[in-house]
Order: C-alpha cells, then structure tokens, then sequence
C-alpha cells in the first residue's frame, strides 16, 4: 500500500459523494492505522490530495474535503477542416524542443485497457513511450498504445520495419509532408475521444520527468477508433500542473 493507492480510493470517494464537501476526514494517525501504512505516507496521501484541490488541512481543525462529487463537462464535437495543421506540442515561450522514443514493447492488454479504453480482452498491444524536452528539460510523457495488428501495420511501397515497431533508438520513419500518419497507414480513423483529469501522476511519468512519486499532473487520454467503433490506438500524455492544456476550435 502506498501514498497513491490511498489517494486514489479517497479521491474515488469524493467523486462518488461517499465523502461529502465540508466533511472531515481521518487525522493522519487514524488514515495510517487504517491502511496499515506509516504516518508519513497517510501524510503525503494528504498533500497529493490537497495540491489537487480535493481537501483542505488546517492546523487545529484537521482535514476536510474541499471538492464536490464528480461532474464532467463535454466541450462539444469538433472536426477541424485541416488536421495536418495540428500542432501536438511545442514549447510555451520559446525554447528548443525534442522528442525521444524510451520504450517499445509489446505485452497482453491490461485490465484497464479493456475496461476504459475498449481494447478487446486477450488483445496484445505494443506500447511506445515518448519523452518530450524543452531545452533538454523533460516535460512531457506519452504513451500510445495500439493492437499489435494495427502497430504492424506499413505503408504502400515500404519495405522495412512497420514504423510503430521501430525500437528504441531507430530513426525515426515518418510521412511525407503534409500526410496523416493514419492515413499514411491506411488506419480507419472515424473520431477521437478526448478525456482530461488533473492526477497523481504514474510511477512511470514521474520517473520520466524527474518528479517525486505521486505528484499530481494533467492526464490527458485520446481515445481514437474506427467507423465500426473498435479502438485503434490511444494515447496517454502527462505532464505537471504547471504546463498548460489548450483546444483550438475551428469551423
């Protein structure tokens, strides 16, 4: 058991109304007795909540739950006239930007894949880790996640290894100027799914950005999927509070 497990069922709990706002929370000493954990792990449970907004400590009153129940909010549906316009990223004020591959490997589909992400039960997936830097700094983390059938995938006229299957320290293969990587492929892509949440960030991306386990972070999922509904790839970017998320709508 450790500070992000705690979190996480106690953050479950305020979305669900079992902890209501305004409600006070165990003391320190009572949260680690009752998940068996020392004092100073129920006490960074506690700050991770707090740095998300989801509780309030104050010396002489304890800890209360400063967040309501879950809510979502749906922005719309929008459909860019020119995707290849998009830019993914690039460095808020200036600076020099990378990009590096840290991970390739192909493994069976996790619960949570299944669960969240629509990925057939029993599906081996390949997932690629990306490591973004401005000036040598990291700053993002992404995973994409895609069935190891569509990863397989190559080009018309390609002969070599499939792009998303490039190890880790290849150069990198990428579409001529101005074409989609999925329609370079010949992916089915009909829409994305967007979801953003504010989160204690995985082990993973805090060791990937040099930040201390459990730090919150934005989580952002795109879920994208074909015309008969099936998930073709997602991707999972995390990056600290501190960056910030934007959406451009065009019509």
């Amino acid at each position: 058991m450790n500070a992000n497990t705690i979190v996480a069922e106690i953050r479950d709990g305020i979305a669900a109304g079992q902890y209501r706002y305004g409600a006070r929370l165990p003391s320190v000493r009572d949260l680690a007795e009752q998940y068996g954990v020392s004092q100073q792990t129920a006490a960074a449970a506690y700050a991770v909540l707090s740095a998300l907004g989801m509780v309030r400590t104050e010396r002489g009153s304890g800890t209360t739950v400063s967040a309501g129940p879950a809510a979502s909010a749906h922005l719309g549906t929008f459909a860019p006239p020119d995707l290849t316009a998009a830019t993914a990223w690039e460095p808020a004020d200036g600076g020099q930007a990378s990009e590096e591959t840290t991970l390739v490997r192909q493994v069976p589909a996790t619960p949570e894949m299944v669960t969240h992400w629509g990925i057939a039960e029993g599906t081996d997936v390949v997932e690629r880790t990306r490591i973004r830097s401005v000036d040598g700094t990291p700053v993002q983390h992404k995973l994409t996640v895609l069935p190891y059938e569509v990863a397989a995938r190559t080009p018309d006229v390609y002969d070599g290894v499939p792009p998303m299957l490039a190890p880790v320290g290849a150069q990198p293969v990428k579409p001529p100027e101005g074409v989609r990587v999925a329609d370079w492929l010949g992916w089915d892509v009909d829409k994305t799914e967007c979801v953003i949440t504010a989160e204690p960030m995985t082990s993973a991306a805090c060791t990937s950005l040099g930040m201390p386990e459990g730090s919150p972070g934005f989580r952002i999922v795109n879920i994208t999927r074909t015309s008969s509904r099936e998930t073709l790839y997602v991707t999972v970017t995390t990056t600290p509070l501190h960056h910030r998320v934007t959406l451009n709508i065009t019509g």
